[in-house]
Order: structure tokens, then C-alpha cells, then sequence
């Protein structure tokens, strides 16, 4: 079944409905992270089948959402620590880096635009 969405209408989703092989080879692993400059990281460990448009974060219901390109969100499905919150309220974007299955190495990283929400 699909739905229409109007413009002012949000589709939410949790955020395994969109990365690669989450259930097939491994766990899904997302973490977030203040790095020693003070700016905030996002690893994950699946590739994302859509491309990120931008991040909101609620500072009010403390949580994280991924905007799709089509205007879907996804909730990462949980609380951002408080130390990494206070750091989130100081950022206009967030590192995205793609980290390799089996080595944990780094394979890519992008800057992603962040929309702070007080409500």
C-alpha cells in the first residue's frame, strides 16, 4: 500500500528501513560522537539507500532525525546523550562517516546540514 504525503505532511520511519543489508550480514551500528574539536559525528556502519538531505534535532524530545531527499524522516530510535546534545546546539552540520565493516576503518565521510528545533 502507498500513500500520498502533502507537503506539510512528515513520513516517519525508524532509520533501519533505510540502509543496506541491516539484517543480513552484521548489525546496523550507528553512534554518535563529539570529536576533540568540539563537532559533532555520526558513524555508521551500513551504507544509506537514499540520500540525506539534512538532520534535525529536537532539543526538546532530545532526539536525532534523518530527512530523506523525498521528505521522509527517520528517527534513529534513541536519546542523544546530554554531553553530545549541549555540543549539537552549537553546530549548523554534522559529519556523516560510513565506517567498514570489517576493518572499522573510515571509507567516506560528508558534511550534513543541521536544523536545531527548541520544541
Amino acid at each position: 500500500m502507498t500513500t500520498e504525503q502533502t507537503p506539510t505532511e512528515k513520513q516517519y520511519g525508524n532509520v533501519l528501513d533505510f540502509v543496506y543489508d541491516a539484517e543480513g550480514s552484521g548489525e546496523f551500528q550507528l553512534e554518535i560522537s563529539v570529536m576533540k574539536d568540539g563537532k559533532v559525528a555520526v558513524f555508521h556502519n551500513k551504507p544509506f539507500k537514499s540520500e540525506i538531505a539534512w538532520l534535525e534535532y529536537n532539543v526538546s524530545a532530545n532526539r536525532l532525525d534523518f530527512i530523506l531527499e523525498d521528505g521522509e524522516v527517520r528517527n534513529i530510535g534513541f536519546p542523544v546523550k546530554p554531553s553530545i546534545a549541549k555540543n549539537m546546539q552549537n553546530t549548523h552540520q554534522i559529519l556523516l562517516i560510513l565506517l567498514d565493516d570489517d576493518t572499522g576503518e573510515a571509507k567516506e565521510g560528508y558534511y550534513i546540514p543541521l536544523i536545531i528545533h527548541q520544541n
